[in-house]
C-alpha cells in the first residue's frame, strides 16, 4: 500500500460558544514552526493510502495528531492545493475537546537541514479553539476556503 505524496485528508472540528462558531485549529511541531503563529496554523490532516477511504484517514490523522476521536455527521467542505502542490479533502464535525489534553504522534526530521542530523519531535505541539475571525488570521492562507465552506454551510442552516 503505497501514500500519496500528492494529497491528505484532514477534518475541521466546530462549536459553538455563547452565539460563535469557534474552530480547533493545530500548530505543527518542531523548530522550523515554533516561532511562525499567525499563518502557520492548520486542520489536523495527513496523508492517506491509496486504497484508504479519504473521510476514514481523516478520522485518524485526526486521532493521531491530537489524541482525540472526532465522530459525528461529516460535512465534506471540498478540497483546496497547497502551495507545496498536495490537495488536502477535508472534512467539518461538530465537537469539543480539550486543548490541554492534546496528545500528538511523534515524527522524525532532520535538523538543521541537510546536516544527517534526525531529530524526533511532535507532528503537532499545541491546538487551539479560534473564533471565525481570529482562525482567518492563524490559519494557512490556502485553507481559508475550507472556513468559508464551514461558515456557508452553517449560514445556510442557521445554525
Amino acid at each position: 500500500m503505497k501514500k500519496s505524496s500528492k494529497r491528505s485528508a484532514g477534518l475541521l472540528m466546530y462549536r459553538k460558544r455563547q452565539g460563535e462558531v469557534e474552530v480547533f485549529l493545530v500548530h505543527p511541531g518542531g523548530p522550523f514552526w515554533a516561532r511562525k503563529d499567525q499563518g502557520a496554523w492548520t486542520i489536523p490532516k495527513g496523508e492517506y493510502e491509496n486504497d484508504e477511504e479519504p473521510l476514514a484517514a481523516a478520522q485518524r490523522e485526526f486521532l493521531e495528531e491530537t489524541g482525540f476521536i472526532a465522530t459525528g455527521s461529516f460535512i465534506e467542505l471540498g478540497s483546496i492545493r497547497q502551495k507545496s502542490g498536495k490537495v488536502v479533502i477535508a472534512w467539518a464535525v461538530e465537537g469539543d475537546c480539550d486543548p490541554t489534553q492534546l496528545k500528538s504522534n511523534i515524527c522524525e526530521i532532520e535538523w538543521p537541514p541537510k546536516s544527517g542530523k534526525r531529530l524526533e519531535i511532535p507532528e503537532i505541539d499545541r491546538g487551539s479553539w479560534f473564533s471565525s475571525r481570529n482562525a482567518r488570521t492563524h490559519i494557512r492562507s490556502e485553507q481559508i476556503p475550507l472556513l468559508e465552506a464551514l461558515e456557508s454551510w452553517i449560514a445556510a442552516r442557521n445554525i
